[in-house]
This record gives C-alpha cells, sequence and structure tokens, in this order.
C-alpha cells in the first residue's frame, strides 16, 4: 500500500496540473480550491510516508535489466521531502493572491503543481537514473515558470537558466554512466556502489568524474562558477522565485550531491583526496562570494537571491565535510535555511505586490506602512544571520561543529568563511530594515499613504514561517534528534 501511495504523491500533482487548463473552471475560487486540494492531498500523502516507510520500491516503467524508474523513500529523502511537503501548500495559498492580476494564470499554476510532484520524483528516486529522469523534468516544467512574464528580461533569463541548466545535466550524466559501468548498482546505497580495492589505477579517474559530476547537479545549488543564472531568475513571479530558492530546484541541486556523495561514488573513495579538497574551495569561496555580491546589489530579490548564492554552499559544504556531524549541519541548514529564505522573499513579494517597489532605495519608510510584513522580514533576517534563539543558529552552529569534528586544515577556512558571511548578512539584511523603519526626518510618509500590509492569503504563511524559526531556535532538540536517525542509517549501513 505505502508503494503506491509514493506513486500517487508523485503523479497527483504531475496529472492535476496538466488538468488545471482543461477543466471548466466558471470561477477562480473553484480553480484555486481544487488546486489547494490537490496539493494537501499530495503533502499529507507524504507525511504519511514518512511515519509509515516502504522498504519496497515501486517500478514505474523498466528499460532493461537493471534501469528503470522506481521510487522509493529513504531516511535521506524524507529530509529532502518533509521541505516540499511543508512549504508547498503555504506557497500556493501565498500565490493565489499574489497571481490574481497576473496573465496566463492557469498556465503557471499548471507548471506551479507539476513542479510539486516532479521535485518529490527526486526526493523518491530509488536509484541514480530515476534521480536523474526527475532531475531534467525539474528543469522543463520550472523553465515557463521563469519565463512567465515574457518581458525580454525573462527571456533572457529563462535562456541563461536552460543553458546553465543543461550544462551541468551534461556533466552529471558523466558521473551517472561511469556509476552505471564501475558501480555494483545504481541504487542508492549508504557507503556508495563503488568497490575501491578493485579501481586500482582508475581511482583518480573516477575522482575526476565525481567532482564533474558533483559540479553539475550543483550548478541548480548554484555554486560559483555556476550562479549566474540564480539573480537572474528573480525575474519571475515571487511564488516561483521564492520556491526556486527555498525548495525546489536549488534544494534539488544540494540534495542530489548529498546522493552521489554517499550514496553512489562513497565517503571511502572521497575522503581526504584532491577531489574532496578541490570541492571545498569551491564551496567556500561561494559562501563568501554570494554575501559579497548581496551586499553590493541594489534590487531587493536579487540582493535576496545573492545570499541564497551563498547559503546553499553552507548545505554543500557541509556535505563535503564527509562526517556524520558534517551531515548534519548540511541537512539541518537545508531544512532551516528553507523556511528563513521562503518567509523573506515572501515578504519582498508582498512588498512588490503592494506598492511596485523593487529597489531597496524605494523602501524607506515603508515599515511604518507594512509593520506585519517588516517585523516579520526582520525576524527572517536575524535568522539568516544567525541570532540564538532562531533556527539559522542552529543549522550553521551545526555546520561550525562538523567543520571542528572532521580536523580537515580547509574546514577551518569554511568556518572562517560562514562567519565572515554572518557578518556580511547582517549588514545586507538591517540595511532593508533600517531604510524601512527609519527613512529619517525628512521623509515625506505622504509618499507611501495608500499602502497597507497584504491580506490574510499572504500574511498566514508568513506567521507560520516564522513560528517555526522560532520553534527549531528554543527547541532544537527534536530536530537534532531526528536529524542522527537519519544521518546513522547513511553512515551505520556505510563501508566506513
Amino acid at each position: 500500500m505505502n508503494a503506491y501511495m509514493m506513486v500517487i504523491a508523485v503523479l497527483l500533482p504531475m496529472f492535476g496540473g496538466v488538468l488545471i487548463p482543461l477543466l471548466p473552471f466558471r470561477k477562480r475560487n473553484v480553480m484555486a480550491f481544487y488546486i489547494e486540494i490537490i496539493v494537501l492531498i499530495t503533502s499529507a500523502l507524504t507525511f504519511l510516508l514518512m511515519l509509515h516507510p516502504s522498504e519496497e520500491a515501486f517500478v514505474l516503467f523498466r528499460f532493461t535489466g537493471q534501469l528503470s524508474i522506481s521510487l522509493k523513500l529513504d531516511a535521506a529523502g524524507s529530509v529532502f521531502a518533509v521541505i516540499l511537503a511543508f512549504l508547498w501548500p503555504f506557497a500556493t495559498l501565498y500565490s493565489f493572491e499574489y497571481m490574481k492580476h497576473e496573465k496566463h494564470e492557469r498556465v503557471f499554476f499548471m507548471f506551479y503543481t507539476i513542479t510539486y510532484g516532479v521535485t518529490l520524483g527526486i526526493a523518491m528516486a530509488e536509484d541514480i537514473v530515476t534521480m536523474y529522469f526527475f532531475y531534467e523534468m525539474l528543469t522543463m516544467v520550472t523553465l515557463p515558470l521563469v519565463l512567465h512574464t515574457l518581458s525580454r528580461e525573462a527571456v533572457l533569463a529563462s535562456r541563461t537558466y536552460l543553458y546553465y541548466s543543461l550544462g551541468g545535466a551534461a556533466f552529471a550524466f558523466i558521473g551517472m554512466i561511469f556509476i552505471l559501468i564501475y558501480g555494483s548498482t545504481p541504487d542508492f546505497t549508504p557507503g556508495g556502489v563503488l568497490d575501491v580495492a578493485a579501481l586500482g589505477e582508475k581511482v583518480n579517474l573516477l575522482l575526476f568524474v565525481y567532482v564533474l559530476c558533483f559540479c553539475g547537479f550543483s550548478v541548480k545549488a548554484a555554486m560559483c562558477p555556476f550562479c549566474a543564472w540564480l539573480p537572474k531568475a528573480g525575474v519571475a513571479p515571487t511564488p516561483v522565485t521564492a520556491l526556486l530558492h527555498a525548495a525546489a530546484v536549488v534544494k534539488a541541486g544540494a540534495f542530489a550531491t548529498m546522493r552521489i556523495t554517499y550514496f553512489s561514488f562513497g565517503t571511502e573513495l572521497l575522503r581526504g583526496t584532491w577531489a574532496q579538497n578541490l570541492i571545498m574551495v569551491l564551496t567556500i569561496f561561494t559562501i563568501v562570494f554570494g554575501c559579497s555580491r548581496a551586499l553590493k546589489e541594489t534590487h531587493l530579490k536579487r540582493r535576496l537571491a545573492w545570499s541564497t548564492v551563498s547559503n546553499l554552499s553552507y548545505i554543500l559544504f557541509g556535505i563535503v565535510l564527509m562526517t556524520p556531524l558534517g551531515l548534519t549541519g548540511a541537512f539541518s541548514h537545508m531544512l532551516c535555511h528553507a523556511v528563513m529564505k521562503i518567509c523573506s522573499f515572501f515578504c519582498a513579494g508582498a512588498v512588490i505586490y503592494k506598492t511596485g517597489r523593487t529597489y531597496i532605495h524605494q523602501l524607506d519608510g515603508l515599515g511604518r506602512k507594512m509593520p506585519k510584513v517588516f517585523t516579520i522580514f526582520t525576524i527572517a533576517s536575524f535568522a539568516l544571520m544567525g541570532v540564538p534563539g532562531l533556527c539559522g543558529f542552529i543549522s550553521k552552529w551545526n555546520l561550525a561543529k562538523g567543520a571542528v569534528e572532521s580536523r580537515n586544515p580547509l574546514a577551518y577556512v569554511g568556518l572562517g568563511a560562514i562567519l565572515i558571511s554572518a557578518l556580511l548578512t547582517a549588514i545586507y539584511m538591517l540595511t532593508i530594515v533600517v531604510r524601512a523603519f527609519f527613512p529619517g526626518k525628512e521623509f515625506d510618509y505622504a509618499t507611501a499613504a495608500d499602502v497597507k500590509d497584504p491580506n490574510w492569503m499572504m500574511l498566514l504563511p508568513l506567521v507560520v514561517f516564522v513560528i517555526v524559526m522560532f520553534v527549531i531556535g528554543l527547541h532544537p532538540q527534536f530536530l537534532n534528534d531526528a536529524l542522527s536517525q537519519v544521518v546513522a542509517a547513511v553512515f551505520d549501513s556505510s563501508k566506513l
């Protein structure tokens, strides 16, 4: 039964989304109800699967021999799945209000809903072939969302997104082929599927392929030098950029790099090699580079996008530490960053929706006119900075412990990069907050006389996200215990 639930969870939003432009909805509220029900059912099924996991895989399609499209939700996949299942219903509710005056609304919600099923397919992939299949599908179904406004800027951004994604997929494909040739099975197996003792002179070749594969999947995680597409994708409607930056695309990239590191190539082959050090250098550089670019950026959504570039490499840094504490830090930041970043993007979207203002210098005084939105934005900013009592502190603390425990000299450099990033994050986020609440004595509030907070459909998700930030920040033990069990399932069954 659980195997069939997996199939329904993946296929329901995909087929339900395809029907959105075809069904004769007479009222917009009926369409909204239909979409929200599909999303809620999918999320409910996903949570049920995590409570009652299935040991059996479900084969959707078999090509030949071991090559198939098959689903199986393990402990690691559950972490990614819970992010999607929690965020998507709130994001959909928010989008109903945001998209109310946009054109091509049905087409938007069609791809928006399909994306949910495709991303769950990545989380529930049993093997590298299935993950690659859904990974490629994710590019195809999110491309129209980036292109949605059909403006010249959107066309250019979608081209950049497509070129980077296809290039990354080509490198990832090389890694998949080598795993299929030299691995014992395409299935994700804790500890990896390569027999290191039998590789002989091919070890360096496999390390080179790992670097190519990691870089290929990390394109969607916006690791330097493959990060230019992410800020440009901010031209898409805010519900799209929020999920691109918080859950669907970027977390899929980070999750894929975790899969190949711990479940395909294996840390026995990788730990202590030049490949591990090279990837770690790239992640450390990206952490500081992303924050530096965010500090210079004057466009609100692009500043948050560069912040995402930096924070995603926190996750990649934890992954390439290749230790239990490092992986715990990566998973915890994957969860916490999703909540923090979608909250900050939704606040930015609320401002744009109510005022049409997109640049930071245009936000002067809006904190007094939109107190609820900017208070929540301030809390999200503190969380991103890593202030104690909020979830961002917990995930950064876990990463710091992982860096120290690894005893890798480069990891200490990474710890320094995280500290520098925290300082720069405080500057580029609090600059927005100060301008909004303290515009100066000469500011004329009449220029924002008609501005006010949005309705409950936009505010409810923001309030929920803030509550989650505080709950994790003040009571982190439940999260840490749950992630410890996930990490134990990875390492206890490995070849370590």
